[in-house]
């Protein structure tokens, strides 16, 4: 399997991405990361790459994860967005299923719970 799996993380904390890079290297040798540190970032970096999938931060600078999510969606419908955020209030997780996001993952992030929806949306 020597395709590359394109992954874009964005967060405006660099710790939060490594930390998910860190976990989603583990899983296969074959990903390549794109990096954004705000939504409007990851909304460009999106565009240019075309990523298999993408984990969004919600409180992010510039543009918040749920309205970068909007943008995504609208430029491409198949997008497999992933929200990771640690502010899980029902508002924020219905408004950003409702822009188009698949999954949601609580911070501080689980390793298991990462490969697990990794596996579900680009299988392992």
């Amino acid at each position: 399997m020597s395709e590359k799996i394109t992954i874009l993380v964005g967060d405006d904390s660099i710790l939060a991405r490594k930390q998910l890079k860190d976990i989603l290297i583990g899983i296969q040798d074959n990903l390549e990361f794109v990096e954004a540190s705000n939504g409007q970032e990851a909304v460009d970096r999106f565009k240019e790459v075309h990523p298999d999938i993408v984990f969004l931060d919600i409180v992010m600078p510039v543009k918040d994860g749920i309205a970068a999510t909007g943008e995504i969606v609208a430029s491409d419908s198949k997008a497999k967005i992933i929200i990771v955020s640690s502010v899980g209030t029902q508002t924020q997780l219905k408004a950003a299923i409702e822009a188009g996001a698949k999954d949601f993952i609580q911070k501080p992030i689980r390793a298991e719970q990462v490969i697990a929806i990794f596996n579900t949306y680009i299988g392992g």
